[in-house]
């Protein structure tokens, strides 16, 4: 039965990662893409610095081809990293315990299949919505002007 659970897993992450990137941009579902200038394992390098030069708390890195492939399942490069600033995390949290599940932060670099290396993130204020946090304006604006630039560590001037 398990394995069932994770053929059938598989095959809605297949599906999913057969989505172009600008169809999961145009539409208002919070998804924000930064395409890289770099390679994935440097732009994994770039975005972990840029995270420890801003003091930010940098607590997983999880290579999610790597656990498809245990799983017998084939998966372009894809790792998620998961990093946040409790003082200011804790603000949407407190705000409505819900928005527990969107932090902290989760940044996913991707690879499509031309190679690209996609860096992918919920935009706050969309979180904020979903949450709806009214409350912490200023919050959510500097969240997103956190994600941005560390993103710019990486992203392609073209």
């Amino acid at each position: 039965m398990f394995a069932s659970i994770i053929r059938l897993a598989a095959t809605a992450v297949v599906a999913t990662s057969l989505i172009a990137p600008a169809a999961a941009q145009s539409a208002d579902n919070g998804v924000r893409r930064v395409k890289s200038a770099y390679a994935m394992d440097e732009s994994i390098s770039r975005i972990k610095a840029d995270i420890a030069a801003k003091g930010i708390l940098f607590f997983q890195e999880v290579d999610q081809a790597a656990l498809a492939a245990k799983a017998g399942i084939p998966l372009r490069r894809s790792t998620l990293l998961v990093f946040g600033n409790p003082p200011l995390g804790t603000q949407f949290i407190t705000a409505n315990a819900d928005a527990g599940l969107d932090w902290p932060v989760r940044l996913l670099l991707t690879q499509d299949e031309a190679g690209a290396v996609w860096a992918v993130y919920t935009d706050f204020e969309w979180i904020a919505r979903r949450h709806a946090i009214t409350n912490r304006k200023e919050q959510f604006a500097m969240a997103n002007k956190v994600v941005g630039s560390i993103t710019a560590a990486i992203a392609d001037p073209r």
